[in-house]
């Protein structure tokens, strides 16, 4: 049972839905500026925005019209900025609407991939469609594909209808021609036949010369005819291949099928209306939202359990634990695609002043940045009404560049800085490190972490290790304050 305070049994660690993000945001990041260069400020809108995370300094609006505590609370009018502690800027958060929806790459590149799984996508065709590659089908219209197949079939008969009776009227045809030939030579032969049915004399010259001349006329005929419906055969072949393979594609056409770039130009122009495909997370999402009914898919995935073996039933199993947790929790399968992205608080990603005038700041920052920009182009671009294969691209560096803030290297090549040094990433952020106390306590790039050597001591017990007094403080800050 969840209690206030410090007291209580467990923690419960759940996705964020937007309307989660936007209600843990104080406003938009829509800069990717952090401090001005002659003011060492922050920029406003930026990364590091007062009027966003909270005032640098304690009790001081960012234009200085309001000072000291009795101002508190107090919003000023000039700058926008609240009257508050500077300490606020380690817990206000920020956000980023994303012009396009991208996949969060835990649920998409993880082990098992869940949204793989909950789509019936193996994680390499998962890919494809979100990093534009394939088309994935979002929509069919069910009415329009059967009246489309009734008519290929209509089709389809008629033509075998028509092809046999060309047939029979080509075979009458030559029958015809050739019976008007054979009729004068038969009436030359006797009509002479014993009571056994066989001509009892031996047959004159003539008469072997006339049956021979029928016999030729007569396989002529069956050649000439076997020919024709050769003739006829081939040439139907190929109509009756095209109608097959069309009814054989529409057949094929549902949602969550993946066609190549050739494949859907050949059905969206063979098959019009019929079905609505498209790339990216935007597609997934609108699949997640309008097919993926978790009970449905709970009762399918049950019966094929029992109706299966071996792979298949390994397969349903996996995709029923991933169904059930979801239907268990009050998780919906969509908030696995990010339409607002939360900034984290810019105390927990600082930017610090060095000797000489450099900066050093956090690696999250210029991931952060990255995505600004490359939001921001795109919004731009789709504001233009630039080509689709402009946008597309832009959609998919996008994805890359949330990928990278999330998780930088999980992809596949991690994003370098300066020096070619691989950027730390929110998830490099959580890792930690192996051992008793860098699991926990040290090694972290977070809050209330330390950095040291861990060494042994002769007057230690062992349960007991020594600490610094400063990094003592340090990590059980929370604690003493």
């Amino acid at each position: 049972m969840a209690q206030p305070g410090n007291d209580f049994d467990a923690i419960s660690i759940s996705l964020a839905s937007p309307n989660d993000v936007q209600r843990w945001s104080w406003g938009e990041v829509t800069k990717p500026e952090t401090i001005n260069y002659r003011t060492l400020r922050p920029e406003k809108d930026g990364l590091f925005c007062e009027r966003i995370f909270g005032p640098t300094k304690d009790w001081e609006c960012y234009c200085g019209k309001y000072k000291k505590i009795r101002f508190r609370g107090v919003t000023c009018d000039r700058c926008g900025v609240e009257v508050a502690r500077s300490k606020v800027r380690r817990e206000r958060m920020g956000h980023i609407d994303l012009a396009a929806p991208v996949a969060h790459i835990w649920f998409s590149k993880g082990t098992p991939s869940r949204l793989g799984l909950l789509l019936d996508l193996s994680p390499r065709n998962l890919d494809r469609v979100l990093y534009f590659a394939q088309y994935l089908i979002t929509d069919v219209d069910v009415e329009l594909k059967g009246q489309l197949l009734e008519q290929l079939h209509a089709d389809l008969e008629e033509r075998n209808l028509e092809k046999e009776s060309r047939i029979e009227s080509a075979e009458n045809t030559l029958t015809e021609e050739y019976q008007s030939q054979i009729e004068p030579l038969q009436s030359l032969l006797p009509e002479e036949i014993t009571e056994s049915g066989v001509d009892d004399e031996k047959s004159s010259d003539e008469q072997l010369e006339t049956e021979g001349k029928i016999e030729s006329l007569q396989k002529e005929r069956d050649q000439k005819i076997e020919e024709l419906l050769a003739e006829i055969n081939d040439e139907y072949a190929e109509l009756l291949s095209a109608i097959e393979k069309e009814v054989s594609s529409l057949k094929e056409l549902h949602v969550t099928k993946l066609l190549t770039e050739t494949q859907y130009r050949d059905n969206r122009d063979s098959f019009p209306g019929v079905f609505q495909a498209g790339m990216g997370a935007e597609s997934v999402l609108y699949v997640l939202q309008n097919y993926i009914d978790l009970d449905d898919l709970r009762d399918e995935l049950q019966e094929e359990m029992q109706s299966t073996s071996g792979q298949r039933r390994k397969k349903a199993i996996k995709r029923l634990r991933v169904v059930e947790s979801f239907r268990k929790s009050t998780n919906k399968p969509e908030w696995m695609i990010l339409t607002t992205l939360p900034v984290l608080p810019p105390d927990l990603r600082p930017m610090v002043q060095l000797d000489g005038g450099r900066f050093a700041t956090s690696d999250l920052n210029d991931l952060y940045r990255r995505v600004i920009n490359r939001n921001n182009r795109l919004s731009r671009l789709i504001e233009l009404q630039a080509p689709e294969i402009i946008i597309r691209n832009e959609k998919r560096m996008l994805q890359e560049s949330v990928d990278a803030l999330i998780d930088n290297g999980r992809r596949g090549r991690a994003v370098a800085g300066s020096h070619n040094h691989k950027l730390k990433s929110l998830s490099d952020l959580l890792r930690g490190k192996q051992g008793r106390f860098r699991q926990n306590l040290l090694g972290k790039r977070v809050d209330y972490s330390g950095r040291s050597v861990i060494i042994a001591g002769p007057e230690l017990k062992l349960h007991q290790c020594g600490l610094p007094r400063r990094m003592a403080l340090e990590l059980f800050k929370p604690f003493v304050m």
